[in-house]
């Protein structure tokens, strides 16, 4: 994000506790969700609900031949994964797809910490974190030493068998000729993203006879871990391109709400017809470095000038960092919103560590950096305006409204709208990171979020594209 024309960058760490905020009295009216995609009760039709995420107890012995096979745990399990999604695609693929199904030939695992890993497919997989289709050789690898344990260990087992799911859309595309040598690598990558969608709602459907996924957590995590992991998927193809935060997630939410014929209508013109409602700012990238905003008196100051600009009120809060104003409980979060002084309350630290400039590659986190903390402020200015309205502030819907605006009012915060605050492509991903780690920026007035991730990136990504008016229809 950029302010006054110098490069500056919005964007947090892997925590999966959500932050709570308290001290903040409710207000007026009830509401429901006018949309059964954007019920934060439901999640692809499905109720939303914790439980238990990973391999069942009473799935069968997997079956078939892993090359170059530890025998270990990682293969196991990854075999067992592929024996699941071929069962499933095997049942369901001539509903939906051109031609025949044929599972893949060929599953090698490798051990990317050892020198003498074998070459995949014209790979050298030593020092090569990595899980990959290869269409020319019909071959499925893993590495079984650093990429599938990262998996595993941040993300849980539903996000590493997320990675073969994804992996095995690229083998879809193949056997019913979606793609080419040519197709575009975004197309290719969307597309698999849907289709592993379509695989992992169907286990969270418990159709699965080998895995398990809630629609909470478990859901949350496949998503954070479909943000994380960015695989080259084709060896031998250099155009590699997966996407944003936004683009990955959006894909993935078609198959798991859709099925696999929209998967099949992913195409360029299809994916640009998507982007075309969003700032142009989020879905075109020119290249050029830019730097986090301080999380400081200066930069909020700005902020809420901005917000003020594109979300205007009668009344607009005020910033405060003394916590009588907003209630004990305020302490324990970065930020708050306090109804009766009409106040944001903001804890400089915590927000600062919010906002702490974090990569993937370097930290082994969902991005973060300035726009994680300050989509976290930006939320409770959009309480200011749901309060202003006279909805009530402390509901699921309303934590969803909350997420809507906050998409708004980034959406508005581009160089066609004269702003000073200039969204870029990497603030988008730092907002949707947060989304699903910490889930500020789509939580209610006492700081309880809207249950599902899924869903809280639905509204937020409604909000990009829409008017203030239409969150308050959408989530009434």
């Amino acid at each position: 994000m950029s302010t006054f024309g110098s490069a500056m960058r919005l964007s947090m760490p892997l925590l999966w506790v959500l932050v709570v905020l308290a001290g903040c009295s409710p207000a007026k009216v009830d509401g429901r969700a006018t949309s059964m995609l954007f019920n934060p009760e439901r999640v692809g039709g499905l109720p939303v609900a914790e439980g238990p995420s990973g391999m069942r107890l009473t799935a069968p012995a997997p079956v078939g031949n892993v090359d170059n096979t530890d025998g270990g745990v990682i293969d196991h399990m990854m075999l067992l994964a592929v024996n699941d999604i071929e069962e499933f695609w095997r049942r369901t693929y001539p509903d939906y797809l051109p031609g025949q199904f044929d599972p893949v030939g060929q599953l090698v695992s490798y051990d990317s910490n050892n020198r003498v890993s074998p070459v995949i497919c014209g790979a050298e997989t030593y020092e090569l974190p990595n899980a990959f289709f290869c269409f020319r050789q019909d071959v499925m690898a893993w590495d079984r030493g650093t990429f599938i344990p990262t998996a595993r260990e941040y993300f849980g087992d539903m996000a590493a068998i997320g990675v073969i799911a994804h992996e095995y859309g690229h083998a879809l595309q193949w056997m019913a000729g979606l793609t080419d040598m040519d197709t575009d690598g975004l197309v290719r990558e969307q597309q698999a993203d849907c289709f592993a969608g379509v695989y992992l709602r169907s286990v969270a459907a418990g159709e699965s006879r080998r895995f398990m996924l809630s629609t909470g957590d478990g859901l949350n995590k496949v998503l954070a871990g479909t943000i994380y992991v960015r695989d080259p998927p084709l060896v031998g193809i250099l155009d590699d391109e997966h996407g944003s935060a936004l683009d990955r997630v959006s894909a993935f939410q078609m198959g798991f709400s859709g099925n696999a014929d929209q998967c099949e209508a992913i195409d360029s013109a299809e994916i640009e017809e998507r982007q075309g409602d969003l700032p142009r700012s989020v879905t075109i990238f020119d290249g050029s470095e830019s730097l986090d905003s301080p999380i400081d008196n200066d930069t909020l100051a700005r902020l809420m000038a901005v917000l003020s600009q594109v979300l205007p009120l009668a009344n607009p809060p005020t910033l405060t960092t003394q916590r009588d104003g907003c209630g004990g409980g305020a302490a324990k979060a970065p930020t708050a919103y306090c109804p009766t002084s009409n106040a944001i309350y903001v804890d400089f630290p915590a927000l600062q560590a919010a906002g702490e400039p974090k990569t993937e590659e370097e930290d082994e986190v969902l991005v973060q950096g300035d726009n994680t903390a300050l989509s976290m402020v930006t939320s409770r200015y959009a309480l200011a305006v749901q309060q202003e309205r006279g909805v009530n502030l402390d509901t699921p819907v309303a934590a969803l409204r909350t997420a809507c605006l906050t998409g708004v009012a980034q959406g508005r915060m581009t160089d066609e709208n004269g702003t000073d605050f200039v969204l870029s492509p990497g603030d988008v991903d730092e907002a949707v990171a947060g989304l699903l780690t910490n889930a500020v920026a789509a939580s209610d007035v006492n700081g309880r979020p809207a249950p599902a991730g899924f869903t809280r990136i639905l509204a937020y990504r409604l909000g990009l594209s829409s008017e203030a008016d239409d969150c308050f229809q959408r989530f009434s």
